[in-house]
C-alpha cells in the first residue's frame, strides 16, 4: 500500500468505513486478475461519492500493480482514478502523495516530480506536493560514504522543507529536516534556529537533541554538545543514546568518558556486540589496556569463529611490546583461520615487532603470492598496494633498499591514487641509506607532481635538515603554513629543524608562534614540552625544568614529561632518588618504551645498583632493535664500571657504528667524542691488563 503520509481527511474516513466491505470481499471471490468494480458513477449522486468511486478503483488498481511487479497498465491506471477522485474531491490532494510514490515506486522519478510540480501550478499552497518533492529530492542527496552528496539536491530538498514549515510551523519533521540539510551546507545558524523550534514543540525529540549537539560540536562548544546527549541519555536511556553520547566523547577525545557510555549502552542492550566493541576500542585509546583486553576476550567467546577479535589482542599486546603473549594470540587467531588475509597479515606485523624482518618480508610475500590475480579492481588494489607499502618498510629496516625502493614503485603501478605516499616512502628509503643525491632527486620529482602533499614537502624538508642545511630546510616547511589548525604542527617540525641545526633562537621563536595558536590544554603540554627539551639542549637545566613541570601541572601522568625531567636530573647526577621516583613512574605507564627503560637503567648506575642497571638496559636495547647510540653508551659505561672491559668495549664499538649511520643533523659530535675518548682509554686499560700475561 503506497500510502506512507496518509492525512486524516474526512472523505477518506469515509470511504474505508463505508466501502470496503461492499469492495474488497467481491475483490477475494474472483478468479481473474480483474478488480471488482463499485457502483458506476451514474449512480453517484453527488461529486463526494464520484471521488470515492475513483478512490476506490485507483486503490484496487494500486494493490494489484504492488502484487504484479508494479505493472505499468495497473500503475496508469491508479493513477488515472486518483486523479478522477481529486478532481471530483479536491480536498482529496493527499493522493498527491499517492500518485508520486506510484511514480516512485515503478521508478518513474521524473512523473512523480512532474506530477507534484503540476499540483503546486495549480495550488501553490499545496502541502502535500512540496512533501513529494522534498522527499524526492532527499532521496537523491547520496553522500552515503560511496559516494559525495549532491549539494544541488540538498539545496532543493532544502526550499521544498522550509516551505512546509512556514506554512506549518508544528510540522517537527519538516524543521528537523531544515536542520539537518542546513548542516550538510554548514549553515549553522539556521540549522541551530530550525532544531530549537522543534524542540520548543517537543523538547525531548531525539533527532532535534542530536541535530543540536552536532551544530555544537562542528562549532568546537564540545560542552554544549554533551550537555544535550547527557540529557537525552537520561531522559531516554537506551543503547542508541548511550551510544550517541559515546561518539560525542570520542570526538572530545574523552576516551574513559566514551567507553563508560558504550559501557552503559550495552548493559542496556546485552546482544549488541557492536557497543561492547566501541568501549573496548575508546579503553584502549584511553591507554586501559587489560579492560580492552577482557572486553575483545568476552567478543572472541561469544564469536568462536571469528579472528578478528584475537587480531585485535595480539595488537594491543605488540603497542606494549609483550610480544610473547602477542605470539599465542596470533596463534590462536590461526588455529580459527589460518589462510584469511587479515590473520596472514597480522602474523606479518608481529615479525616486523619482533625484529625478525626476514620472516616477515617472507610473509607478506607468501600473502601477495597467495592473492595474486591478472588483473585487480579499485576494491582490491588499495590493500594491495598496503601490502607492497609494509612489504617496503620491511625491506628497509632490514638495510634492503634496493628492495625497498622496487616495493614502494609496486605502489604506484597498482594504484596511482598512492603516488605521492609511494614517493615520500622512497625518499625516506633514499635517506636512511644516506644516498642523498638520490634522495634530493626524487624529493624534486614529487614535489613536481604533488605540489601541494605535506608528506612529500616535510620529507625534503628532513633531507634538508639530514644535511645540516637548515634554511633550506625551514624554507621548505614554511610552505606548509596555512593559517589553519595543523599549522602546530609544522611550527613544532621548524623548531625542532632549527634546534637540530643549533640556531636555538629561532626554535624558541618557532615554539612561540606554536603556542600562540594552541587551543587547549593538551596542545599547550606539547609546546611546554618541546621548550623545555630545547632548554634541555642548551644545558638550561632550570629553566627545562620549570617546563616540564608545567606539562605535569596541567597533566600529571605525561610519561614522556616524567622520563625527560627524571633523566635530565639523573645525568646531572642530581636528585637521584627523584629523579628514580619520576622514571619510575613514566615506566609504569609505559613497560615497554624503551627511551624510558634507558632512563630506568641510567639511573641506577648513577645509584651504583649495576645489576638493576644492566638488566634494564639489556631489555631496552631488545626493544630498541640495538640501533640507539645513547643505550650502547650507557650499557657500556656499566660493562667498565663492573671490570667488564671486553664487553664494555664492544657496546661503545656499537655506540659509534650507531652514531655513524644516524643521519650528520641528530649525531652530536660532542657525544660522538665522549664516546671514542672513553673506547681509547679502555683499550689501552685492557691492553695493559693483557700485556703481563702476554710476557708470561
Amino acid at each position: 500500500m503506497p500510502h506512507s503520509h496518509f492525512r486524516s481527511l474526512t472523505s477518506r474516513s469515509l470511504l474505508v468505513a463505508g466501502l470496503a466491505a461492499a469492495i474488497l470481499p467481491a475483490r477475494a471471490a474472483q478468479k481473474t486478475d480483474r478488480p471488482t468494480l463499485p457502483p458506476t458513477t451514474k449512480q453517484a449522486n453527488s461529486p463526494k461519492a464520484a471521488a470515492y468511486y475513483h478512490y476506490s478503483l485507483g486503490h484496487l488498481y494500486a494493490e494489484m500493480a504492488a502484487s504484479y511487479g508494479n505493472r505499468s497498465d495497473y500503475v496508469n491506471k491508479a493513477i488515472e482514478n486518483f486523479r478522477l477522485a481529486m478532481k471530483e474531491d479536491p480536498e482529496a490532494d493527499f493522493l498527491v502523495e499517492d500518485i508520486a510514490e506510484l511514480y516512485l515506486a515503478a521508478g518513474r522519478v521524473r512523473d512523480a516530480v512532474e506530477e507534484a510540480q503540476s499540483a503546486l501550478k495549480a495550488n501553490p499552497n499545496q502541502l502535500n506536493a512540496h512533501r513529494v518533492l522534498a522527499h524526492i529530492y532527499r532521496s537523491q542527496i547520496g553522500g552515503d560514504g560511496q559516494s559525495r552528496a549532491n549539494e544541488g539536491m540538498v539545496k532543493r530538498a532544502l526550499e521544498q522543507f522550509q516551505i512546509i514549515a512556514e506554512k506549518d510551523p508544528k510540522d517537527i519533521e519538516s524543521l528537523i529536516m531544515v536542520g539537518g540539510l542546513n548542516r550538510m551546507l554548514e549553515n549553522s545558524v539556521d540549522a541551530e534556529a530550525a532544531f530549537k523550534k522543534a524542540l520548543a514543540l517537543e523538547p525531548d525529540n531525539e533527532d532535534a537533541l542530536v541535530g543540536l549537539a552536532g551544530v555544537y560540536g562542528e562549532r568546537g562548544d564540545n560542552k554544549a554538545s554533551t550537555e544535550l546527549l547527557e540529557r537525552l541519555a537520561t531522559k531516554d536511556p537506551s543503547g542508541r543514546s548511550y551510544a550517541m553520547l559515546g561518539q560525542n566523547y570520542e570526538s572530545m577525545k574523552e576516551f574513559t568518558l566514551a567507553a563508560d557510555a558504550f559501557k552503559k549502552a550495552a548493559e542496556i542492550e546485552p546482544g549488541q556486540l557492536d557497543f561492547k566493541a566501541f568501549e573496548a576500542h575508546d579503553r584502549v585509546e584511553a591507554g586501559q589496556f587489560e579492560e580492552a583486553i577482557k572486553l575483545y576476550q568476552e567478543i572472541a567467546d561469544a564469536k568462536p569463529l571469528e579472528a578478528g577479535p584475537y587480531i585485535t589482542m595480539a595488537e594491543i599486546r605488540q603497542e606494549q611490546r609483550n610480544f610473547a603473549d602477542a605470539r599465542r594470540l596470533i596463534d590462536k587467531a590461526k588455529e580459527i583461520d589460518k589462510f584469511s588475509p587479515e590473520v596472514r597479515s597480522a602474523d606479518a606485523m608481529l615479525l616486523a615487532d619482533e625484529g625478525k624482518f626476514p620472516e616477515a618480508i617472507t610473509a607478506i610475500k607468501g600473502l601477495l603470492d597467495m592473492t595474486a590475480k591478472p588483473t585487480y579492481d579499485v576494491s582490491q588494489r588499495g590493500p594491495r598496494a598496503r601490502l607492497y607499502r609494509f612489504l617496503g618498510r620491511f625491506y628497509r629496516q632490514n638495510e634492503q633498499y634496493d628492495q625497498a625502493v622496487e616495493s614502494f614503485k609496486q605502489m604506484t603501478a597498482l594504484n596511482p591514487d598512492e603516488g605521492a605516499t609511494a614517493a615520500a616512502e622512497i625518499i625516506e628509503t633514499h635517506r636512511e641509506s644516506k644516498e642523498y643525491a638520490k634522495a634530493q632527486q626524487e624529493a624534486d620529482t614529487a614535489i613536481a607532481a604533488y605540489p601541494d602533499d605535506h608528506t612529500i614537502r616535510g620529507e625534503r624538508a628532513q633531507l634538508y635538515s639530514d644535511q645540516g642545511k637548515t634554511d633550506a630546510a625551514v624554507a621548505e616547511l614554511r610552505k606548509l603554513l596555512n593559517g589553519k589548525e595543523d599549522d602546530g604542527d609544522t611550527y613544532s617540525q621548524i623548531s625542532e629543524t632549527y634546534a637540530r641545526g643549533h640556531n636555538f633562537a629561532e626554535a624558541a621563536k618557532a615554539l612561540d608562534a606554536y603556542e600562540k595558536i594552541a587551543k587547549d590544554d593538551k596542545t599547550r603540554a606539547d609546546v611546554f614540552f618541546r621548550r623545555g627539551a630545547l632548554y634541555e639542549r642548551q644545558k638550561k637545566f632550570d629553566l627545562a625544568e620549570k617546563e616540564f613541570r608545567r606539562v605535569l601541572d596541567t597533566d600529571p601522568k605525561n610519561a614522556s614529561a616524567l622520563n625527560y625531567l627524571g633523566y635530565m636530573l639523573a645525568d646531572q647526577n642530581v636528585r637521584l632518588s627523584e629523579a628514580q621516583d619520576y622514571i619510575r613512574r613514566a615506566v609504569d605507564l609505559e613497560p615497554a618504551n624503551y627511551a624510558f627503560l634507558d632512563s630506568l637503567g641510567w639511573v641506577y648506575f648513577r645509584l651504583n645498583k649495576l645489576d638493576d642497571a644492566e638488566q634494564q638496559l639489556t631489555r631496552s636495547l631488545q626493544l630498541s632493535a640495538e640501533k640507539d647510540p645513547t643505550i650502547h653508551d650507557h650499557m657500556g659505561d656499566v660493562f667498565f664500571k663492573e671490570g667488564k672491559l671486553k664487553q664494555a668495549i664492544s657496546q661503545w664499538q656499537l655506540s659509534l657504528k650507531a652514531f655513524n649511520t644516524s643521519p650528520p643533523g641528530d649525531a652530536e659530535p660532542e657525544d660522538i667524542a665522549k664516546v671514542q675518548k672513553k673506547l681509547d682509554s679502555a683499550r689501552v686499560k685492557l691492553a695493559k691488563e693483557e700485556s703481563p700475561a702476554k710476557r708470561n
